[in-house]
């Protein structure tokens, strides 16, 4: 496999981080010049990677192209590029559909859509993919766990849980401040939050199973102070107004 990139930002570097973290990892990947700093910082850190002078470039020179452009961008983008049919184009951008990357890649022969996380730069989180596909996926494989799905629809309804990850940094970040002003200090108090919620979230693959609701319920002791602030988000429908904020996004990604 010959891999490009059309688009160098925060995604394309985590995910050549991750394939140039095994040692075995001899593919040759070409990169588009965009960001010139990120591309040329791979380029000097990993033998096999290279900056392509152009978009053009990069697919003329490898079989399977990772779309990692920002929505708004693509359809500027790729319709000047001229796609080959043995072209395997994964797309990374959430937001537009496996049918509208198809129209944007004509004649490309194959589309795969996938959502890696910035952790693979680490070789962890999940990758979902649709639809299944061998090849793609022993490559994600190597960058943490892969969730393939045959549809569309699941495809969306999953990426709609990558949206709460800046919700789940402020949560921290509550917690955080609220120790600091009953006078914890600031790396204590980040130790402390870090400590707890690494373990929190080993919990479900521990208890392999119990479902969500059910470590809630484990730790929501009756007349405890975890059933306190639970009972107070719940009666404020803080929970309520969370849902909505994902059916929000569910809409935003499925019209696209």
């Amino acid at each position: 496999m010959k891999l490009g990139f059309i688009g160098t930002g925060a995604l394309t570097s985590a995910i050549v981080t991750g394939l140039k973290s095994d040692p075995d990892n001899s593919m040759s990947v070409v990169l588009s010049p965009r960001n010139e700093d990120i591309a040329a910082s791979l380029a000097s850190r990993y033998r096999d990677v290279r900056v392509a002078p152009d978009n053009q470039a990069v697919l003329d020179a490898c079989d399977t192209v990772m779309l990692a452009v920002r929505p708004q961008l693509a359809h500027d983008v790729l319709p000047e590029l001229r796609f080959r049919r043995d072209h395997h184009v994964v797309s990374l951008i959430a937001t537009l559909s496996r049918e509208t990357i198809a129209a944007l890649t004509a004649p490309a022969g194959q589309v795969t859509k996938a959502l890696p996380m910035p952790m693979v730069a680490h070789r962890q989180g999940a990758t979902i993919m649709c639809p299944p596909d061998p090849g793609m996926a022993a490559l994600f494989g190597g960058l943490g766990k892969v969730i393939e799905v045959e549809n569309s629809s699941e495809f969306d309804a999953l990426s709609v849980a990558t949206a709460t990850f800046a919700t789940h940094f402020t949560y921290l970040d509550t917690i955080h401040r609220w120790l600091e002003d009953h006078g914890v200090a600031k790396p204590q108090a980040r130790d402390y939050v870090a400590s707890l919620f690494k373990a929190l979230a080993a919990a479900p693959e521990t208890n392999p199973d119990a479902d969500f609701m059910h470590l809630a319920e484990e730790y929501a002791t009756r007349g405890g102070i975890n059933e306190q602030v639970l009972r107070a988000l719940t009666e404020h429908r803080v929970f309520d107004v969370f849902s909505g904020s994902l059916d929000d996004v569910h809409r935003r990604i499925s019209a696209s």
